[in-house]
């Protein structure tokens, strides 16, 4: 889960790899991504980018990032190639041992 819709508009999380949706960790992630940003007001910065019909950009939830929530708890890794390693420092043992790390990242 590394999108989150924001206004009507899907962003892709920069830097977020998430499990798919198809799995149980996607389900959960997913769940807890809903829980975390529900009537809340969240602010994106965009790249400009867009991939399968996704804005790409970094999203705030009170001034936290919120790729960097969704790793420290566990819902999602750090995917370098596109992050420069900034949620790194966030991931915990458990989501190393259990979430598969996407060969892109």
């Amino acid at each position: 889960m590394d999108t989150i819709e924001v206004r009507g508009v899907p962003v892709r999380l920069n830097g977020l790899d998430g499990p798919e949706t198809s799995t149980r960790a996607g389900r959960n992630a997913r769940n807890f991504m809903v829980r975390l940003v529900r009537g809340k007001t969240v602010t994106c910065q965009l790249t400009g980018a867009r991939t399968y019909d996704r804005w790409v950009g970094t999203c705030y939830l009170d001034g936290t990032d919120i790729a960097a929530i969704a790793v420290a708890n566990g819902h999602a890794l750090d995917c370098a190639r596109y992050s420069g390693g900034r949620y790194r420092q966030y991931e915990t043992p458990a989501a190393r041992s259990r979430l598969a790390r996407a060969r892109y990242c």
